[in-house]
């Protein structure tokens, strides 16, 4: 997608950078902004190398030398979104000066939000990727660390795309479902203008992708066909519905820490002997009817589900949500003018505006923060 527009009176221009659970790519987006709301201008796919997606998995779980390793890839990080941003930039056309800023969402590596602690001592959030690095390489203000204020609130720091799904995606008198399938999956309920709540649902992409590379050595079931030829191993499904997560009511995020192999391993051991092929389709069975419970659990008579993130490729997992949500409209967010793939990376280029405007990021209704608050840091670029 080329640059076509021209920054104007009333008109901003803002880089949006996200890298998700899935650890497959970073996202790199340039919105602009008016009051004639939010246009998405041009894009990036930018790859992050194998070592490095390595390095971040392994972090993500507790380890020797931690504060070291962590360190060096917060650095490392900081670079790739810069890059990035430049490579974006120079595709577009795009002048560094014309951008008012950076909103970069960074790498999660930890996330313990209130509702998965035992105390509010014990929460906390934290995303890597060190932005005084993307602000020096670029030259262009940053805005990071977006999940930490919302938690000092007492909110859960997730999910944040809610506010900006309804800023960008409600309609007058249309009750609508934004569900966007990353790693995680979280969902916007809409009762017209209104968000009611948001949340996430449980896995997206995450358990899929893990179970495909180590059985197949690919990084993921590509349209899901894989998991389309299996079939649902009852008893699975039902041990892994009982997760405590998926039976939670109000504000609620999660993240690899509740939902990864190690937990899964411990649902199929307790089975007799099944084809990795059919573990897959229980997965994906499981993914889907998450995100339905999710859905009905508002209580809200939505008539339009709109699908964003990388699971809107899985043909076989849409299959699924159709059948559940059927009569419900399910279609994706290209429909109602952000191209499912964008819209995270969207969502936090807008969040970087709302902060320099002095303007709230985050809906209390969603994470349970005690208020609406300005969140992030800001980085800025050159001077000279």
């Amino acid at each position: 997608m080329s640059r076509s527009s021209k920054d104007g009176p009333g008109q901003s221009l803002y880089v949006g950078l996200m890298s998700g659970t899935s650890i497959d790519s970073i996202d790199a987006a340039i919105i602009e902004c008016s009051h004639n709301g939010t246009k998405l201008i041009a894009t990036r796919e930018h790859p992050i190398p194998a070592a490095t997606r390595d390095a971040i998995a392994a972090i993500s779980h507790s380890g020797d030398g931690e504060i070291e390793r962590m360190g060096a890839l917060d650095r490392e990080l900081g670079r790739l979104f810069a890059e990035a941003t430049i490579a974006l930039l120079q595709e577009s056309h795009t002048p560094s000066h014309a951008i008012t800023a950076i909103g970069s969402h960074g790498q999660t590596i930890r996330h313990r939000p209130p509702s998965s602690a035992t105390s509010t001592d014990e929460c906390f959030t934290l995303q890597i990727g060190d932005p005084n690095t993307i602000a020096e390489n670029t030259g262009i203000t940053t805005v990071a660390d977006f999940r930490r204020r919302d938690i000092a609130a007492g909110g859960e720091g997730a999910p944040l795309a809610p506010a900006f799904h309804a800023d960008v995606f409600s309609a007058p008198g249309i009750n609508r479902a934004i569900v966007n399938i990353g790693g995680i999956a979280n969902a916007s309920i809409l009762r017209g203008k209104e968000l009611v709540m948001g949340f996430d649902t449980g896995p997206g992409n995450t358990l899929l992708d893990q179970w495909t590379a180590k059985h197949t050595g690919r990084q993921y079931d590509a349209q899901g066909d894989w998991a389309a030829e299996g079939q649902i191993i009852a008893t699975l499904l039902e041990s892994m519905l009982q997760h405590p997560f998926l039976h939670r009511n109000g504000p609620r995020s999660t993240g690899k820490e509740a939902f990864n192999m190690a937990w899964l391993a411990g649902h199929i051991e307790e089975l007799p002997e099944h084809s990795p092929q059919n573990i897959q389709a229980t997965l994906a069975e499981f993914t889907a009817k998450s995100i339905v419970w999710g859905i009905h659990s508002s209580e809200v008579s939505i008539a339009e589900v709109y699908i964003c993130g990388g699971g809107a490729h899985n043909t076989d997992l849409m299959r699924r949500l159709y059948r559940m949500l059927e009569p419900m409209l399910v279609a994706n967010t290209s429909a109602i003018g952000i191209a499912s793939d964008w819209v995270e990376a969207a969502a936090f280029g807008w969040l970087a505006r709302q902060t320099l405007e002095g303007l709230a990021g985050n809906a209390p209704v969603v994470t349970g923060a005690r208020g609406s608050r300005v969140l992030g840091g800001v980085y800025p670029g050159k001077t000279a």
